[in-house]
């Protein structure tokens, strides 16, 4: 066995190329609709989930608290979310998406799905429907208390 055959039977190896070519497609994907894919994952998670504060919407979608600010300034400046003071308590924001993000989320829905076909180009549907329960199932399982 050679050094590239090992390298090509690590799980680990291949997800982190697949993942690192992943990344730089679609960053520039969606760069070029003038978007981020912190975008994206804030209004799929407000469409998906419902409002939220920011701490919330910084756990649902693994944007780091310091960052959060800075993606809902700018979603906000193109007014694709709303942010309201809490009932609760007034001293954080309830975030909400506007009609406008939820045409921008369609949009950013469609250029994702051309995207991904052009990353998963060689699987056909039922690999490409495998490899998302796969992937989905590893990542449940380390993140899930204990692992």
């Amino acid at each position: 066995m050679n050094s590239d055959d090992r390298l090509r039977q690590r799980a680990s190896r291949l997800l982190s190329q697949v993942a690192a070519r992943s990344d730089r497609l679609i960053n520039e994907g969606l760069a070029q609709a003038d978007a981020r894919k912190w975008h994206y994952a804030v209004l799929a998670s407000l469409l998906d989930f419902g409002p939220a504060s920011q701490a919330a919407l910084s756990k649902r979608t693994g944007i780091y608290r310091s960052d959060m600010v800075g993606v809902l300034n700018e979603l906000a400046q193109r007014q694709l979310v709303e942010r309201a003071p809490d009932p609760d308590d007034q001293r954080r924001n309830v975030i909400t998406i506007s009609p406008a993000g939820r045409r921008r989320l369609r949009r950013l829905d469609k250029v994702l799905d051309a995207l991904h076909d052009e990353l998963l180009a060689p699987l056909d549907a039922a690999e490409r429907d495998q490899l998302v329960r796969l992937l989905t199932r590893l990542l449940d399982y380390h993140d899930s208390p204990g692992s």
